[in-house]
């Protein structure tokens, strides 16, 4: 299937805006958890506050492959259609639930039915020319920076002057809104399942299994410093609460800017060549961690920061194009939710390696461990590199394959 750019346009910019619209509620659970307690309730609000995270991460990681196979044999079309539709019942349900256990069992029923992103992937590489893969996933990528960037500034405006049930009313109003508008995206077909006298290639397993374990531990090094950041940034460098906020969405700022950057150079090199270059950016993020715990003024700090988000723009989105590369269209739904089940998976790891880091270590240890998370992913992407089997053709451009040949 082929589209035209209007139509990738617009699921560009509905994953901007659901996303954005996800994101609004996504600081003040804990608030609506904490409020939902009786007085005689409130011991519990520390166990249901890492619940209402923990759980959504969990049921997304298990059942988002399920969904993406789903999409294989169905479309991805109906797949973006059922997410968007899903998180808006989810949403609606959250601003009129009144027991907070019901409000964690909503948010875990939203991890379950949600999938959005792995569809949208697929579609997006179903839809585009294999020599644009790239700049597609950047894309998408960067508008889930963007969305994740606003999404918390309208929400805290809206808690503010309406409070969180209207909050979750007008995040299920946007998510309908995007799910409609996604109605005009061309309907796609499933790709043809191989025969049994001509079977597909098969996934290739070691190479699957080691890029999964890179998304992991950069997703992970990506997500360690939220439980310490802002304790850090406060207490450390002595910044006000403007300069955390301040400095939390640098790095989302230059990563939206840099990835389809990135994407563009990736689409023109082969896999090897690929992988090559995201080993160096893997030790550039490790260098930028050490710098940022040596930074001793917010002007330092910031400035990490920002050159932090550039060298991200090269891994998430890579790491997905390269799984793209080595499967058959008839199991891209699949292979890129395996992808989003490593992202998740590495999140919940980061979360817990940076609260166990800060209690055992301090808050001064704290990017010291993300900079030697990302040596490790650096040296787990040089042993990826040894592995013999490789996807068969570039990431995406024919041209450079005529060159390495």
């Amino acid at each position: 299937m082929r589209v035209e750019r209007s139509a990738l346009a617009l699921l560009i910019a509905i994953q901007c805006i659901s996303m954005g619209a996800m994101e609004m509620s996504g600081p003040f659970w804990p608030l609506r958890i904490q409020a939902l307690l009786a007085p005689a309730q409130q011991p519990y609000l520390a166990t249901l506050s890492a619940l209402v995270y923990a759980g959504p991460m969990l049921a997304a990681m298990l059942l988002t492959p399920l969904w993406g196979r789903l999409g294989d044999r169905t479309g991805h079309k109906p797949m973006i259609l059922r997410a968007l539709l899903a998180l808006a019942l989810c949403q609606a349900l959250a601003a009129l639930a009144s027991d907070p256990w019901l409000l964690v069992l909503i948010r875990v029923l939203q991890g379950a039915l949600a999938g959005f992103i792995a569809a949208a992937q697929a579609y997006a590489i179903a839809s585009c020319a294999s020599a644009k893969r790239g700049q597609v996933l950047a894309r998408l990528q960067a508008a889930t920076a963007v969305g994740s960037l606003a999404g918390p500034v309208l929400g805290g405006w809206l808690m503010d002057v309406a409070g969180f049930a209207a909050l979750c009313n007008a995040a299920a109003l946007i998510c309908l809104l995007c799910a409609l508008s996604a109605f005009a995206l061309p309907p796609d077909s499933p790709s043809p399942r191989p025969g049994r006298q001509q079977p597909g290639r098969a996934l290739p397993g070691a190479w699957i299994g080691g890029v999964l374990a890179i998304i992991v531990l950069v997703q992970a090094a990506k997500m360690m410093p939220q439980p310490f950041f802002a304790l850090y940034v406060a207490q450390v460098l002595q910044a006000p609460a403007w300069l955390i906020g301040a400095s939390y969405a640098a790095s989302a700022v230059t990563l939206a800017l840099s990835a389809p950057l990135w994407g563009r150079l990736f689409d023109r090199w082969n896999p090897a060549r690929t992988l090559r270059v995201v080993e160096g950016v893997a030790w550039l993020c490790a260098l930028t961690l050490a710098l940022t715990a040596l930074a001793s003024d917010w002007l330092g700090f910031i400035a990490s920061r920002l050159l932090w988000g550039i060298w991200q723009g090269a891994l998430l989105p890579v790491a997905y194009a390269l799984i793209a590369s080595s499967v058959p269209a008839s199991r891209q739904g699949f292979a890129l939710g395996l992808g989003n089940s490593a992202a998740k998976a590495g999140a919940l790891l980061g979360a817990l390696l940076g609260a166990a880091g800060m209690g055992l270590f301090g808050l001064a240890s704290g990017f010291w461990l993300v900079a030697l998370t990302y040596a490790v992913a650096a040296l787990g992407i040089r042993l990826i590199r040894r592995i013999p089997q490789r996807p068969q053709a570039p990431i995406l451009s024919a041209n450079t394959k005529k060159m390495t040949q």
